[in-house]
């Protein structure tokens, strides 16, 4: 399975990202070009808290991703949902998430975080919400996210809402 970068798949007029500053914003940190510059950043604004929802033009499978950030305002807690459009800070906590990664220093200089593959089989959508950074800031910072996995070529997506529609 050759397993790539997802960025081309991103559904760009879909992308959401809440409490975040405006003059750092998520692009800095997903879109091509602006991510592999750390000079620029994706920042929190009221608290440490981020909460980014990334839609697909197709269904992927999500393997891995990477979070890259600086040594005391990068996230920690990262927790990661598949196909959770409309999450907000008020109903984060009350769905499970897919999968939970603690980020050490090593994912933070791009070490990938490998996921519960089984978890992210069919994602149109997914859900990132970072709970806290290293240090405890009230600023979270996010140099670069990127997401690696494949694209599920057969998918029909008519198919599949008759199946979830029993």
């Amino acid at each position: 399975m050759n397993k790539v970068d997802l960025v081309d798949f991103v559904d760009w007029s879909g992308v959401e990202c809440l409490n975040q500053n405006s003059s750092h914003s998520l692009p800095n940190a997903l879109k091509q070009g602006y991510r592999e510059d750390d000079g620029l950043n994706l920042e929190s604004d009221a608290d440490e808290q981020l909460l980014i929802n990334i839609p697909f033009t197709q269904v992927v499978k999500l393997y891995s991703v990477v979070v890259k950030g600086p040594e005391e305002e990068g996230p920690k807690t990262v927790k990661l949902f598949s196909n959770k459009e409309h999450m907000g800070f008020s109903n984060v906590n009350e769905f499970p998430p897919s999968d939970t990664a603690i980020l050490s220093p090593d994912n933070l200089k791009e070490k990938p975080v490998v996921l519960k593959y089984v978890k992210f089989q069919n994602v149109r959508s997914l859900t990132i919400f970072i709970e806290d950074n290293q240090s405890g800031s009230d600023i979270t910072k996010v140099q670069k996210i990127a997401l690696f996995g494949t694209t599920v070529e057969t998918t029909d997506m008519k198919g599949l809402k008759k199946i979830e529609d029993h």
